[in-house]
């Protein structure tokens, strides 16, 4: 496994620590303090537009390419999601763009549908999101047990249901709802939708309060007879014969894995150097109870960076990676999780004052266990993949 990074990825490396230093990590402090997202409003995001981010990769057919770039790899972009999340994981979902359902539109949609939905991020005038609705009250990991339904209606889909828990929704141009055109058929019923924001039916939005990651807003909302064009489909009428909802959806959970086990790892990191700079700083670096909690930190933060590392690598070589993403992202959480709260341990009494960095890491790291599939949802399709369950 070659891991060395060329120039160009080391660059962009340092460039993503200097702007976590300085941007991210004042701004998601100033979030947490505050307990709300950052505003849609907020110089922050014209910062990032003017950095050239809350952009699309998607091109319109015959654009021509751009010579000297380069497709970044699997393994950098890991490596940059770690580092942004070291700083503060919440600034990074709060970032504008396409976001969750991107790859789901390129791979899946019509031309028709791409340039309707994507265009506005090739150079985006304001900062601008996307949102895909996936999670509801009474389906959460098992993702096939949705009820939102979708019914055709002449020209028109009509959906109803309740989506809860969903990234950036209130403040997306639209968003990329997940539903089921036969609650009893399960999985092979979905189908994906375009909801414009402004549709009627769409909302209200109820912006939930949370224990961490308050730097991006996790939004409730209902779809009561809400009536879309019936090309806002993805991937159009033609595909119904075939379709591929629900495969879609798991196709992004599955690029997304390793991401959220980088994030992981990031936060990790973050409260492994606060929790060594509080123990210098308190001259408990002698106590042999602190060392072995430092140690014992190094040590697992080091296995999950190297088996997310793998995953990524797999990737970049175009090789079968499903069970090591699906186990370096529960590997990663599960041991995040044990570091910040070796550094609660670490900090003691100043923990439970809820000023300290490592109590924010340790209210943060908790959403890398549920996001993108539990970890329990992780040992399953491990053990599946092992056996080879059939599908």
């Amino acid at each position: 496994m070659h891991l060395e990074l060329d120039a160009d990825s080391k660059q962009r490396l340092e460039r993503a620590r200097e702007i976590g230093r300085t941007e991210v990590r004042p701004i998601g402090l100033e979030a947490d303090r505050l307990g709300r997202p950052i505003p849609v409003d907020d110089s922050y995001f014209a910062r990032c537009l003017e950095r050239g981010e809350g952009r699309t990769r998607w091109r319109p057919a015959g654009t021509p390419k751009r010579s000297g770039r380069r497709r970044r790899s699997t393994v950098t972009t890991l490596l940059i999601a770690e580092e942004l999340s070291y700083w503060d994981r919440g600034v990074g979902v709060a970032n504008p763009g396409p976001g969750l359902p991107e790859g789901n539109v390129i791979a899946q949609g019509t031309e028709e549908q791409k340039e309707k939905y994507l265009s506005a991020f090739i150079k985006p005038d304001r900062p601008r999101w996307a949102s895909f609705a996936m999670t509801e009250p009474g389906a959460g990991s098992d993702a096939a047990a949705i009820r939102t339904t979708a019914r055709k209606d002449g020209d028109s889909w009509i959906l109803n249901g309740a989506k809860c828990f969903i990234g950036n929704a209130s403040r997306a141009d639209w968003i990329l709802v997940q539903a089921t055109t036969d609650p009893e058929r399960g999985r092979a019923a979905q189908r994906a939708f375009f909801v414009e924001q402004g549709t009627a039916g769409l909302g209200p939005f109820k912006i939930e309060p949370k224990m961490g990651l308050k730097a991006y807003e996790s939004t409730s909302f209902p779809l009561q007879d809400c009536r879309i064009p019936a090309e806002n489909l993805l991937g159009g009428e033609k595909k119904r014969e075939r379709p591929e909802g629900f495969k879609g959806a798991m196709r992004t959970f599955n690029a997304q894995r390793p991401v959220i086990a980088a994030n992981a790892v990031g936060i990790g990191r973050s409260a492994l150097d606060e929790t060594l700079r509080f123990a210098r700083e308190h001259g408990l670096i002698k106590q042999a109870r602190v060392r072995d909690r430092i140690e014992h930190m190094t040590r697992k933060l080091r296995m999950a960076r190297l088996i997310c590392l793998r995953a990524g690598w797999l990737a970049d070589q175009e090789r079968p990676n499903v069970v090591e993403a699906s186990m370096c992202k529960y590997v990663a959480a599960a041991v995040a999780q044990e570091a910040t709260a070796l550094g609660m341990e670490v900090l003691g009494a100043v923990a439970g004052r809820g000023d300290h960095i490592v109590e924010k890491l340790y209210r943060d790291v908790k959403a890398m266990d549920i996001v993108e599939g539990t970890g329990q949802i992780q040992r399953m399709i491990i053990a599946r993949k092992l056996v080879e369950l059939p599908r």
